[in-house]
């Protein structure tokens, strides 16, 4: 499945819900289901920068495409991950770079989320764009 087929079931599948308590009870769903990081993964090195809370991301280059692996010490912000995880994993570098975001704003995500939750969605993003930018160097090199 392309990046944005997923990112229209997930425009679907939030639209289903009339309000935003039955949208988070969702996400909540949806992290409970998150691929967890190993727990010897949960570093320093891969906690995500500007999130209010604890977000731990692993990534892996298999196949030409990357895993990403997650976990966070609050559900609410384990849910943001997961939706991007389920948006981005299994997807070629390229791809990831040249994805737009704007399916977050059409599901009202941002809006939704307080000032600081929306700093860390942004930190999420910019982070798995990170590990992409290094991949797709690492692609072009080999």
């Amino acid at each position: 499945m392309t990046i944005s087929q997923i990112q229209e079931e997930l425009i679907d599948e939030f639209s289903m819900f009339d309000d935003w308590m039955q949208r988070y009870e969702y996400m909540i769903d949806l992290g409970k289901s998150l691929p967890i990081i190993d727990e010897n993964l949960k570093t320093e090195g891969r906690l995500i920068k500007g999130c209010q809370s604890k977000v731990w991301l692993n990534a892996e280059l298999k196949d030409d495409k990357i895993v990403f692996t997650a976990d966070s010490d609050a559900i609410i912000t384990k849910g943001i991950i997961a939706i991007l995880i389920r948006t981005f994993s299994n997807q070629k570098p390229e791809d990831i770079l040249n994805a737009n975001t704007k399916f977050i704003d059409e599901i009202g995500l941002k809006e939704h989320l307080s000032p600081t939750r929306a700093n860390g969605l942004v930190s999420m993003i910019k982070q798995l764009k990170l590990y992409a930018v290094a991949y797709q160097a690492q692609l072009n090199n080999s």
